[in-house]
């Protein structure tokens, strides 16, 4: 069993009580909740006759059902109009935080927690998206929950769980020159497994880790739910407290030094004891590139899409039905694939550091003819601070398409989908059959950087050829 980790101190710290059969009963710190998952906690609170246990520790923003084109109200799609009405409603009932659309801290609930300081190192953290993972980043423990425990935790603030794994995951080296956080974690998906961290909690830690941005660390945390982990988290720096300091919701003046000083005291110990350590050279990653129906089937730019002998026999019946789905032969390059759509965004890559990644490719470029390009910011401080730095007028130049803040095409729970067999090339999380509108819709998960020379180029392309020396 693991000992003395982050991940130990901070569910020891909130643990409740043990539970009959094996499950600790873990006080929640920050509730974050948006307009899909949250109407049926909603109304069982109401059937039940129960409030809202602490309020203030919950905070709303809507972001999956949003339209990114024209988000004046009422919406055109009624069932968005009806969701974000209800939240709005169940907001102001139970006096919860809502940042809502036009507040200037609206977006997507990844992006926009972190930004406003709401995350912070030490905190348990849950989320009806799975994706809540991503707040990991700052050294909190964060999890993607269900409909049932979001009643849960706004009735009680707490959640039910078995006591994880904890697995370290060491990145050797450094990242090279081209290559990013999200090819990093697409590399070791691919490497462990789609299904390798069921049970697990995974630390992320090494010299290529503590060489990340806060925004890259995100983008890390963020996807170790596609490797099948139910958390991911990173140790605090003085990185995350520079990015948290100041910020709407961080501790002020002296309770600063004293949050600090508490913070720095939960990193995972010299002598922590870990229940798996798995080692990755950084430096030997290259441009990363999804080929088939789930994140953990990609290949470095020049490889190649690898034949059912080259598979684990556990993954060949999958891979069958990716060839098939995706159109792509054993042995074929991914390099060189015509791409219809290009999509920048999401709460994997669609913070600021992404999209200023991307406008360096793109500047003094055009998209290439007959391909729909289109970026969404993930918040609204995200779109404020990118026109300041001019970065719209670079994507516009270009021919994309600048949306308002929200999912988009991620998951396409609203008007930006996929149409019949299109390929796309984009900078979010999941690649499943229809993930992005279309049933027979094809994804390519990709950076943002690759994701600008693929629609430069029209096709799949190596991004380090269009670096500016």
């Amino acid at each position: 069993m693991s000992h003395n980790t982050l991940f130990d101190k901070v569910w020891d710290l909130h643990k409740v009580v043990s539970l009959p059969g094996g499950s600790d009963q873990i006080f929640i710190g920050l509730h974050l909740i948006h307009e899909v998952t949250s109407p049926q906690a909603f109304e069982a609170l109401k059937d039940k006759n129960l409030k809202v246990k602490f309020p203030s520790r919950t905070v709303a923003t809507v972001d999956h059902i949003v339209p990114t084109d024209n988000q004046s109200r009422p919406f055109k799609d009624d069932l968005a109009e009806q969701m974000i009405n209800t939240l709005e409603k169940n907001c102001i009932k139970h006096k919860i935080k809502f940042y809502n659309i036009g507040s200037g801290n609206q977006g997507i609930v990844h992006v926009v927690a972190p930004e406003l300081g709401l995350t912070q190192p030490g905190m348990t953290i849950a989320c009806g998206d799975s994706h809540t993972s991503t707040h990991g980043a700052f050294g909190s423990i964060a999890f993607g929950i269900g409909t049932s425990q979001v009643r849960d935790v706004l009735a009680s603030q707490t959640i039910a769980m078995n006591k994880l794994k904890v697995r370290q995951i060491w990145c050797e080296n450094t990242l090279s020159n081209g290559v990013y956080a999200k090819d990093l974690v697409l590399h070791i998906i691919n490497q462990l497994g789609v299904k390798a961290g069921v049970g697990y909690a995974y630390e992320f830690a090494g010299p290529a880790i503590s060489e990340l941005s806060m925004e890259e660390r995100m983008t890390i945390c963020n996807m170790s739910i596609e490797g099948g982990a139910r958390c991911g988290y990173i140790n605090p720096d003085e990185k995350t407290f520079i990015y948290i300091k100041d910020r709407l919701h961080s501790p002020q003046n002296i309770n600063w030094n004293k949050a600090v000083e508490w913070w720095e005291s939960l990193k995972s110990d010299e002598n922590s004891t870990f229940d798996d350590v798995i080692k990755f050279d950084a430096s030997r990653v290259e441009p990363t590139v999804t080929w088939g129906i789930t994140p953990g089937q990609s290949i470095g730019i020049n490889q190649k899409i690898p034949s059912l002998k080259e598979i684990h026999p556990n993954d060949q019946f999958i891979a069958g039905e990716a060839y098939e789905y995706m159109g792509f032969e054993p042995g074929q390059t991914i390099k060189d694939t015509p791409i219809d759509v290009c999509f920048i965004g999401s709460c994997t890559n669609g913070r600021l550091s992404d999209l200023r990644v991307a406008a360096s490719i793109l500047e003094n470029q055009k998209v290439a003819p007959n391909l729909k390009a289109f970026v969404v910011p993930g918040s609204e401080k995200v779109a404020k601070e990118a026109k300041g730095e001019g970065l719209d007028k670079i994507f516009i130049k270009a021919g994309f398409q600048w949306r308002e803040p929200g999912c988009s095409m991620c998951l396409a729970m609203n008007s930006d989908k996929l149409i019949g067999n299109q390929v796309s090339a984009s900078s979010s999380n999941r690649n499943f059959k229809g993930r992005q509108g279309s049933p027979s819709g094809r994804t390519l998960l990709m950076s943002p950087a690759m994701v600008a020379a693929a629609a430069i180029a029209g096709k799949v392309s190596d991004v380090r050829e269009f670096i500016k020396k």
